[in-house]
């Protein structure tokens, strides 16, 4: 912080002028890329979730019959992780209330 403060003294006005727009222009760019890398990783684990969700949601009423609305409805809050400690117990479980068992 101390060196750039040197270096921005050194400079004549214009110049540091000059500097201080690109040293912004270079922040925001940052910025503005680890918003976005941001945004699609949240999106890729919001569709990873929908599509385990979805997956989960065929597979329990062939194993335990027509689901209760609060059974689908849980299932599409839940977070990736949740949905899939659900699906590791569907095939050795003998109820539903044994898969969303915590």
């Amino acid at each position: 912080e101390q060196t750039l403060r040197d270096i921005i003294r050194a400079v004549r006005p214009e110049e540091e002028n000059i500097m201080m727009s690109q040293f912004a222009q270079n922040i925001e760019k940052t910025v503005r890329q680890k918003a976005l890398q941001e945004g699609l990783r949240e999106g890729e684990a919001r569709g990873e979730a929908r599509g385990e969700a979805k997956l989960l949601l065929r597979m329990l009423p062939q194993r335990f019959g027509p689901l209760p609305d609060e059974i689908s409805e849980q299932i599409h809050r839940a977070d990736s992780s949740t949905i899939e400690n659900w699906a590791d117990r569907v095939l050795n479980a003998k109820s539903l209330e044994e898969v969303f068992s915590e």
